[in-house]
Order: structure tokens, then C-alpha cells, then sequence
């Protein structure tokens, strides 16, 4: 079943009260009204009265924020050129991911334009909400960019949110310069950046063979771990798919549960998976989550750092991992032993202080 962008949290916070997206979201929604009325009465993310607001450091998450803002609508990119650049997709893959790396993604793959991983209506902004979404290319290129480790560790103090940001801006312009490239070629295309979606990244990003879902809902990379931000580019170029990733994160998740145990809103699950919506999986509360991060200012982070492999687990313990899942208690077993719980950098960088 595809998900509906309205139900997801930042749309819901998007509401405003009195208009006709509002009237119509909870007319058949009243048990998410008084718990989306309540948060939306909280101070904002890095707002004043929050845990982490600081006036002069704070505005650096939210402006970021707001040129997201304002280069969203540009994500259909421009005119599409009428004449078609001949060429075989061996060449194109070449030239796609090795465009998306020169501009700093560090994982990128290619998969097709599976519907289950699109919204099934739009919801973030009032003028398109409600809309059908209805795929109409063919391939999905899905990338990634590294977030900071040490700024991530600081969680959920404002590094972790400017490193987020970053990630955010990093993509949607990796994302920009595909989808210019591509449209020059005379190839339609579509940049998926913040604000601006049709579909749920993390599903696309299995699919393209760049990690596995973990407990708390997001992807899990062997290199990585959950430290990245995730952009997508859609297109009827031709390229080459490639396979899903044999990493699978379920057993280790399954033994783990660092993230459930840290989670300072108790919303991602310590219990085994359970099928939802006819698939086998994890769900956060996503309201929980998200009035924490309205309680701290920041989109907390914890379940990012605590995460044993976004702390640089060495090849080989995640090679004998994908061999046997039953040496998930060895890469536990050594990252308590350097970390305990989790990393935690106390330390903001020197230029923020």
C-alpha cells in the first residue's frame, strides 16, 4: 500500500488552521487533530523557548531551511532541450554517477520507477495538496551524501541539525545539477528534494542497492551506516538498474535495538517486526519523535548516532555480518566497548562557540 504524503508529519504540521487543506485533512482525521493542534501550539524547530536555541547559532539550520524553500519549485527543472543526445545507457550510468560523485554523493544506484515506493497523494505544500501522484518515468536515481560524524555525535545539540541541513542542501543541488544535465539531453527528468517529494527516498534507496531499512525507518549503509542524506532524480533516460543490496540490516536491528533504547521519545519500537500493510517491518511513532524534536529544537539525531554502523565499522566485521547475521554480537561487542551506548561528542566546532 503506498503511503500518503498528507499523513506524514511535516505535512500535517503544514496545516493551518482555517484553510480548506485543513478542513478537509481532519474532517476524516479528528484523532490526529488534537495531537497535531497540540504540537503546532510548541515552539518551532530551533525557535526560541526550545532546549537548544541559541540566537546566533540556531538561524543556521533555518535558513538553510528557507533556500530550500525557495529553490523547490525548481526541482522539474528547466525546458526540456527537443533535441535527444544518442547514446548507450552503459554511457549514461557512466556519466550519471560519476556527475552525481564529482558533486559529492558518495553512494549512488539506479532503480526503476516502482509505484509502491511513490505517495500516493501529495501534501506538503496547500496548492498541491491532495494531488494524485503518478509515476511517469522510468528510472530512479537515488544518491547519497555523508553527514559529519563528529557533528552527528553531538545529537541532538544544533552540529547534529547543521549537518542534517547540509546533507539536505548537498542533495537537492546534486539533485538539480542531474536533472539540468539530463533535461539538456533531451531526457525529461525530476529532482525529489526536501520539500518538494513524490516519493519516500528510503524505499527507493533499497531498491537501488544502497542499504536496508533499519528499526528506526531509516536506511542503513554498510559504509555509513544511517550518516547520510538521501536524494532522488527520476527520469525516462535509459540507464542500467542496478540489484538490491545483499546487506540486510533486519537480524542485526533484531539484536541490537541501540536505537530504541536511546530514543528519548520511546517512538521506535523495541519489539520484533510486525506486518503492517502487508509487509513485515518497523514503525516509529512519528508524532512522539516529532514533539521531541519541538521540545529540543533540533531534529534530535540520536537514533543516527547510535546506530553502530554509522561508526565506521570496519570492512571485514561487516563482510563475516553479511556471511552469518549471527555476527551481529560482534560488532555490538566492540562498539560498547569504545562507545558504551552510543558516541557522544560534547564538543561544538571551534567556529560555533
Amino acid at each position: 500500500m503506498r503511503i500518503d504524503e498528507r499523513d506524514v508529519m511535516f505535512s500535517r504540521m503544514a496545516r493551518k488552521e482555517g484553510t480548506e487543506a485543513y478542513k478537509d485533512y481532519y474532517k476524516t482525521r479528528e484523532e490526529k487533530q488534537r495531537i497535531d493542534d497540540e504540537i503546532s501550539m510548541m515552539p518551532g524547530l530551533c525557535a526560541e523557548g526550545t532546549a537548544t536555541y541559541d540566537p546566533v547559532n540556531s538561524p543556521m539550520i533555518m535558513s538553510a531551511f528557507e533556500f530550500l524553500g525557495d529553490i523547490k519549485h525548481l526541482a522539474p527543472g528547466p525546458d526540456l532541450n527537443n533535441r535527444v543526445c544518442p547514446g548507450t545507457p552503459e554511457t549514461f550510468t557512466k556519466r550519471i554517477k560519476g556527475l552525481a560523485g564529482y558533486y559529492g554523493s558518495v553512494l549512488c544506484g539506479i532503480t526503476g520507477c516502482d509505484e509502491d515506493y511513490y505517495y500516493s497523494h501529495r501534501g506538503r505544500d496547500d496548492d498541491s495538496y491532495g494531488e494524485i501522484v503518478e509515476p511517469k518515468h522510468t528510472s530512479t536515481i537515488v544518491f547519497a551524501v555523508e553527514m559529519d560524524k563528529e557533528a552527528i555525535d553531538t545529537a541532538p545539540q544544533l552540529p547534529e541539525a547543521l549537518a542534517v541541513v547540509k546533507g539536505y542542501v548537498d542533495t537537492a543541488i546534486i539533485g538539480m545539477m542531474l536533472t539540468y544535465y539530463i533535461k539538456s539531453l533531451g531526457y525529461d527528468a525530476r529532482n525529489h528534494m526536501d520539500g518538494n517529494y513524490l516519493l519516500v527516498l528510503p524505499l527507493a534507496a533499497k531498491a537501488a542497492g544502497l542499504g536496508d531499512i533499519g528499526r528506526h525507518g531509516i536506511l542503513v549503509t554498510e559504509q555509513f551506516g544511517s550518516r547520510v542524506r538521501l536524494g532522488a532524480v527520476t527520469t525516462n533516460m535509459p540507464l542500467i538498474v542496478d540489484e538490491p543490496s545483499e546487506f540486510n540490516i533486519t537480524e542485526f536491528c533484531r539484536i541490537c535495538g541501540k536505537c530504541a533504547k536511546t530514543c528519548p521519545a520511546k517512538a521506535i519500537s523495541s519489539e520484533d517486526q510486525t506486518e503492517i500493510n502487508g509487509v513485515m517491518r518497523w514503525q516509529i511513532i512519528q508524532e512522539e519523535c516529532y514533539r521531541k524534536w519541538r521540545v529540543l529544537g533540533t531534529d534530535c539525531g540520536i537514533c543516527i548516532s547510535s546506530c553502530p554502523f554509522s561508526s565506521n565499522i570496519p570492512e571485514k566485521l561487516i563482510n563475516d555480518y553479511k556471511k552469518d547475521s549471527k555476527n551481529a554480537g560482534e560488532i555490538i561487542r566492540l562498539h560498547e566497548q569504545k562507545y558504551k551506548i552510543r558516541p557522544f561528542n560534547k564538543e561544538k566546532p571551534e567556529w560555533m562557540k
